[in-house]
């Protein structure tokens, strides 16, 4: 039996740390006696760096020296300032890391040195990548990244479930929202399908709550405010959204939010409702996609699982209730569903309890540019993870001496149009076109964590690239974007990837059918030589042209004509 290993969620709003003692998941209490640790971090030279409720707790009264909600900056190269100090959010992370470390450590009177820690499903690469860096800086050696979702369906225990379950787990939190749906298999625990956006939360649900009442109290926007009004504003948000998923209505009072300025607003559920519902029905489409990608129907799924703090207002169930048209499952702490999954899968990594093997899957194509600017997919979205896959690859142009491996991340046709993770280039001998063999491995491993190999068939040079720092240019909603806009462009992107494919084969045929005719066009019979230039000149003029259907069509009529030429091309090689 190993050491022991932490299991912690690095939750958006709130974070948890617990372990398996004498065979049992627990989470372990702070002083206080609280389970939920704020995700806010405050600095200042006279007390240092707070982390905790009592960071919470200062950044009432000075928001400008506090950080709270990093982890929705992870992995995008952002520079915070905390107090008077620039930090990156793996170093934020790092202090709520170390925070929630001490917490274990205090109550269990044990050190601890290894975790497991929970991220959101769609975190891309370079998330991953910085949540192992955060606990690589709090001291913690960071033995599993497991996604939420399916940390989630460990605590509910859904592994005791009849064979071939299907379940959905709808994961609300508060910066964050994941869908996945899961099936049981021989005792395997299979992720079929997920979908999700890094930037949606219960963090919304109180911004539009807040900027509701700002407009009633100022007549403009909450963008506007100083950083100490907007807090107020948005610390009576969250208490309204929290009393109101209980409560029919509730009286906001604001007292000298600025000067003698304050607000008193009463407010019921059903304007609540209104204010909210465009958001939490953002989160309908994710559970669509969801679904189409699983293969399954709103009816075949048996269970659906709430997670997360925002799950429990009434609007949220009702509408995840109307989607599948079952009740879903409420029968555990949304809070703490997901630690407790993390300190199960702690437990079964460190041989305290009994395993149950988990399939996540890549919730994004991956793949590298091809000639033509093509996408070449490797990797398929929804693939299940632990995986590696390669493909032989080879020069486009005689003489060539290297190759750029280009590695995308995305669902679109075009290379141009996917995310680029990371690039290098691996040099071979100069050979004709056609000659060069270049293997390329890429292996995602159970992090999720993406490596590249790639290697000169002829010479067994290897070169690698671990995609360690890989920020993508784009926000993480752009990920719900991607898969949205691979949907509605798949028609024009189709065109856009045959009519690529049809200029490259005409790049092909055009030089080697005019060397052909130059060689033995004279044998030919006139009829079948006439053909030939005829179609010739219809490839070169399709060419010039946007028609993918006109030049494949020439193409295919220039090949098929051409046949006599290549049957002579054929006897004069044997000749010699």
């Amino acid at each position: 039996m190993g050491d022991k290993i932490l299991g912690i969620d690095l939750g958006t709003t709130n974070s948890l740390v617990g372990i398996v003692d004498s065979g049992f998941p627990i989470l372990f209490a702070d002083p206080e006696g609280a389970r939920l640790t704020p995700s806010v971090v405050y600095c200042d030279e006279g007390v240092g760096i707070l982390v905790g409720a009592e960071a919470k707790r200062m950044m009432a009264r000075n928001p400008e020296l506090a950080v709270s909600s990093v982890k929705r900056k992870m992995g995008d190269g952002a520079e915070l300032i905390l107090g008077n100090e620039k930090m990156s959010p793996e170093e934020i992370s790092a202090h709520i890391l170390i925070h929630l470390k001490g917490i274990a450590e205090k109550a269990s009177g044990e050190a601890f040195h290894k975790a497991v820690i929970t991220v959101p499903a769609y975190f891309n690469d370079a998330q991953r990548m910085a949540t192992k860096k955060a606990g690589s800086l709090a001291g913690l050696e960071v033995v599993r990244i497991l996604s939420e979702p399916t940390a989630a369906a460990i605590s509910y225990g859904l592994d005791k479930l009849k064979e071939k379950s299907k379940i959905v787990v709808y994961d609300f939190g508060g910066g964050t929202f994941d869908v996945s749906v899961l099936e049981l298999n021989d005792g395997v625990f299979q992720v079929l399908a997920t979908s999700g956006d890094t930037r949606l939360g219960g963090d919304d649900l109180d911004y539009a709550i807040a900027e509701y009442f700002y407009r009633k109290a100022e007549s403009s926007r909450l963008s506007g405010a100083s950083i100490d009004v907007r807090q107020r504003f948005l610390e009576s948000a969250r208490l309204t959204k929290e009393t109101l998923s209980f409560h029919q209505e509730y009286t906001v009072r604001i007292a000298f939010y600025q000067g003698t300025k304050s607000f008193e607003f009463k407010i019921c559920r059903n304007e609540f409702n209104q204010i909210i519902k465009p958001i939490i029905e953002r989160t309908v489409r994710h559970c669509k996609t969801a679904l189409l990608d699983s293969g399954l129907g709103a009816e075949d799924v048996d269970s659906i699982v709430l997670v997360g703090g925002s799950t429990r207002i009434p609007l949220v169930q009702q509408i995840v209730e109307e989607l599948f048209g079952k009740v879903p499952d409420l029968s555990q702490h949304p809070d703490e569903a997901v630690a407790l999954g993390a300190v199960i899968q702690a437990g079964i990594m460190s041989g305290i309890m009994k395993e149950v093997i988990l399939l996540d899957v890549t919730p994004l194509s991956l793949g590298i540019e091809t000639f033509g600017g093509l996408m070449n997919v490797i990797i398929p979205r929804n693939t299940t993870i632990p995986i590696r896959r390669g493909e032989m690859f080879t020069n486009a142009v005689t003489s060539q001496e290297s190759m750029t491996i280009k590695i995308l991340q995305g669902e679109r046709e075009m290379a141009r149009d996917n995310w680029k993770l990371g690039e290098f280039e691996i040099e071979f001998e100069p050979v004709p076109k056609g000659k060069a063999r270049v293997g390329i491995e890429f292996c995602l491993d159970v992090d999720g964590i993406l490596t590249v190999l790639a290697r000169d068939t002829v010479t067994e040079k290897d070169r690698v690239l671990e995609i360690r720092d890989s920020a993508v240019d784009v926000d993480d909603s752009s990920v719900e974007k991607m898969v949205n806009e691979s949907i509605e462009n798949a028609f024009e992107d189709m065109n856009e990837r045959i009519l690529s494919e049809a200029r490259i084969k005409s790049n092909e045929l055009i030089p080697a059918v005019t060397e052909g005719l130059t060689l033995l066009g004279h044998e030919l019979e006139e009829q079948v030589k006439q053909a030939i230039e005829n179609n010739l000149k219809n490839v070169e003029q399709a060419m010039r042209g946007n028609s993918s259907k006109e030049l494949k069509d020439a193409n295919e009529a220039l090949d098929k004509s051409t046949e006599p030429l290549a049957v002579l091309l054929i006897e004069k090689a044997l000749e010699k």
